[in-house]
């Protein structure tokens, strides 16, 4: 009789990377699951753990074997089955020793295409104990670990060493190897709290009794959850707030056990550090929880999450105050250093730096971002002078020894060497935000110095990149060309910037001329950039038929392209937009057949119909009313406008017969339908809406 109980597989290691553990938990949870369905298992609720030293999954109602399975295979027709003597053919007999049994033990069934030989049997559901093992190994196999490693005499390869490994179906444990080690039902503690083997008498009980007598919360949500709130309620006992990063609190998670929060204090004269760097080292370098005032000020506590609940706090706070310290006094060195010079005194550096071999180097790619830049400046009417000054200062704080130690500053250090350089607010600015979208959450550039040169600079990688023929390929995106298109999208798009992305796409491929030929794959990188779009709008929860029926006028201008989209979405919501979009289907239809020639011009003195000089004359009364409409971008008015269409364009198709004997009549019925066609079109491609 077939049981259903919880099933748990736990692989015990070395301390894994803690910035995979979340995608191999989730992975791991996968594949056992889907491998239990594959089986024909019906399972109940998968629930995934994992810490620095394990990956494991709970499933609850596993049934204790596979249900049996009807097997019916169809062999050749009787007549094919025995010669003219009556003896079995050689097809038959293969057929049987296929399957198992003797040709007389084949049944034979009737079909209204004659009499067949068949097999039918049941095959017995495998017990799951025989089932796991493999589906286990097999999961693991499949993990994205990037490196694998072997250990001792071992064959197996993980990512890290396997110590233990539990296999539990209820109180009872599944015999088997998994990389190696075989399973048991004891798992273990804390490294340190308590470094014992700890057994289970079933497998539902595992993360309670891991808690309660291993110090050990297995489930990484809590886990995160508690980090949270004792790093809050740490920095209000502070008498500040705590700045945490959702990374930081991942990866905080992923590398303890038992968390406890520790804080810490350091000397108040590293606050005349810019506070960006101060708490860029305490995140990447310490993975601390900084700490700032009600008006975002940095304070001098920073919060540590320990993997112990040490019984001398105090010394547990030394250890990290006294390793800080060090790092902030580079940060204090390195800030006051480079400020010992003006930052544009670091641009000759940058002619010695390669951006990329064959296409110069840092200083060749300001140089064309400066070009670039005054170009779309002039055609927004910005001040170009401040421009020019953004670009020259744009990557020398590349060069200077706070960037060399801590890259992630690239941009907010160059902002903050300008300030105190006396630079203008927006070109300040401006270095900073050039970085931006940084990524998919972060803001676009807010000042229009900014959103230049971030539009330049990324569009000067992207189309160099793409001349020397390294676009994206599959999920290979060394230089991050999908975010750049994005990036530069988004900017135009949601500030609101009226420019031609195939006209600048052209320009920045003549400031090539001296590397390389850019010319080549400039429709290859509009393409490449329309293609974002789609990603963007599927953000935003467009309907793909909306952004198809767009995209297939292919606008070159992205905030052009929005008002389409926003236009067309509305009309799609009309009661008429069914029709119309099915009209404008048939349209197409009928003037891809049809060669338009002489019948581009409608000529009313041909109409035999009233349907036809209706939707003439209500087409020539709409034309006039939207196409200022059209001219101005106001497409969501004019397509409501053109609503009004759907009567006397559903008449005309109940009554009219395009295709008539008559050529003139048929020719004028055709450039009718043009004239409607090419109405839409100016606003999109409606035929590629979906009818429901």
């Amino acid at each position: 009789m077939t049981v259903n109980k919880d099933l748990l597989i736990e692989i015990g290691t070395e301390e894994l990377p803690p910035k995979a553990l979340q995608r191999m938990s989730d992975a791991f949870a996968r594949g056992v699951a889907e491998g239990l369905t594959d089986a024909g298992l019906k399972i109940g609720h998968v629930q995934s753990y994992a810490t620095p030293r394990r990956l494991a999954v709970l499933i609850d109602d596993v049934p204790s074997a596979q249900p049996d399975r009807d097997i019916e295979r169809k062999g050749p027709s009787l007549k094919a089955a025995y010669d003219g003597e009556g003896k079995p053919t050689k097809a038959v007999e293969g057929f049987a020793r296929s399957c198992g049994v003797s040709v007389e033990e084949l049944e034979q069934q009737e079909t209204d295409k004659g009499t067949w030989l068949v097999f039918k049997a049941t095959e017995k559901g495998q017990p799951v104990s025989e089932l796991v093992t493999g589906i286990v190994n097999q999961s693991l196999a499949k993990l994205p670990i990037p490196k694998r490693m072997r250990w001792g005499d071992n064959d197996a390869e993980f990512v890290r060493p396997v110590h233990w490994v539990v296999m539990m179906h209820g109180k009872d444990v599944i015999a088997g190897d998994v990389l190696g080690v075989s399973s048991t039902k004891k798992t273990r503690g804390h490294r340190f709290h308590a470094n014992k083997e700890i057994t289970l008498s079933s497998a539902g009980e595992y993360a309670d009794k891991l808690k309660s007598k291993g110090f050990v919360i297995a489930h990484l949500d809590e886990r995160k959850q508690s980090i949270h709130d004792q790093v809050i309620t740490t920095a209000k006992k502070l008498g500040g707030v705590a700045v945490v990063d959702d990374g930081l609190l991942a990866e905080v998670t992923a590398l303890n056990e038992w968390p406890v929060a520790v804080a810490g204090e350091f000397e108040k004269e590293y606050l005349s550090v810019p506070a960006e760097a101060l708490i860029k080292t305490m995140q990447d370098n310490q993975k601390y929880f900084p700490v700032v005032d009600k008006n975002n000020e940095l304070k001098n506590f920073f919060i540590t999450i320990s993997n112990i609940d040490s019984k001398s706090p105090e010394k547990v706070k030394a250890g990290n105050e006294r390793v800080i310290r060090p790092r902030l006094a580079d940060a204090k060195f390195f800030w006051e250093q480079d400020q010992k010079q003006p930052l544009e005194s670091f641009r000759k550096q940058l002619d010695k730096v390669i951006f990329q071999e064959k296409l110069g180097s840092v200083g060749d790619k300001t140089n064309r971002v400066a070009v670039l830049a005054e170009e779309i400046a002039g055609q927004l009417g910005a001040n170009v002078v401040n421009v020019r000054r953004a670009v020259e200062l744009s990557k020398c704080d590349l060069m200077t020894d706070m960037v060399g130690e801590f890259a992630a500053l690239q941009g907010v250090m160059g902002k903050r060497y300008a300030q105190v350089g006396g630079e203008a607010d927006d070109v300040a600015t401006a270095l900073d935000e050039q970085y931006m979208p940084r990524g998919a959450k972060d803001d676009t550039p807010s000042t229009t110095t900014g959103q230049i040169l971030a539009i330049s600079d990324k569009l000067d990688t992207l189309v160099g990149i793409f001349a020397i023929g390294q676009k994206p390929t599959g999920e290979k995106d060394p230089y991050a060309l999908r975010r750049a298109s994005l990036g530069i999208l988004r900017t135009i798009i949601e500030r609101e910037l009226d420019l031609d992305l195939q006209q600048l796409i052209g320009t920045s491929a003549e400031l090539f001329a001296d590397k390389v030929d850019a010319d080549s794959s400039k429709d290859e990188v509009f393409e490449f950039m329309l293609e974002r779009l789609r990603a963007y709008y599927h953000d935003r929860e467009i309907p793909v038929d909306v952004f198809d029926a767009v995209s297939a006028l292919k606008p070159s201008r992205p905030l052009d392209f929005d008002k389409r989209i926003i236009a067309v979405t509305a009309f799609r919501a009309l009661p008429e937009a069914e029709s119309l979009s099915a009209a404008n289907k048939r349209v197409g239809n009928i003037l891809k057949k049809a060669e338009l020639g002489d019948a581009s011009v409608v000529n009313a003195g041909l109409f035999e119909l009233q349907q036809e000089e209706t939707l003439y004359n209500e087409l020539e009364k709409l034309k006039s009313k939207t196409e200022p409409m059209f001219d101005s971008g106001d497409y969501e008015t004019a397509l409501r406008e053109l609503s009004a269409l759907r009567k006397p364009v559903d008449d005309f198709f109940d009554h009219v017969m395009v295709m008539t004997d008559n050529i003139d009549v048929r020719n004028n019925r055709i450039a009718l339908l043009n004239k409607m066609s090419t109405l839409f079109m100016r606003a999109a491609d409606l035929s590629r809406l979906h009818q429901s």
